[in-house]
């Protein structure tokens, strides 16, 4: 999961490169706020995957939980 999330950190990266470049901004600026938009993306992508992967867990385990019955009925019948 990290390494997709620095993946696609580095495409946004590379993208944002060419998007300031093509402003005529200096080069130290381009790659200055490039870098914020790395550092941020890859924030907020990180932290949209812990809570994606937190609320997977807790209705997975809320399932599990409920799960009483068999495929022939429930198990309180046996």
């Amino acid at each position: 999961m990290n390494k997709i999330i620095l993946n696609i950190g580095l495409l946004i990266f590379c993208f944002s490169i060419v998007f300031f470049s093509q402003r005529e901004m200096p080069i130290v600026e381009v790659i200055t706020k490039s870098f914020i938009v790395f550092i941020s993306s890859t924030v907020i992508l990180s932290v949209t995957a812990i809570v994606l992967l937190k609320l997977i867990q807790k209705t997975e385990s809320s399932t599990n939980e409920n799960s009483d019955h068999t495929i022939l009925g429930s198990k309180a019948h046996e």
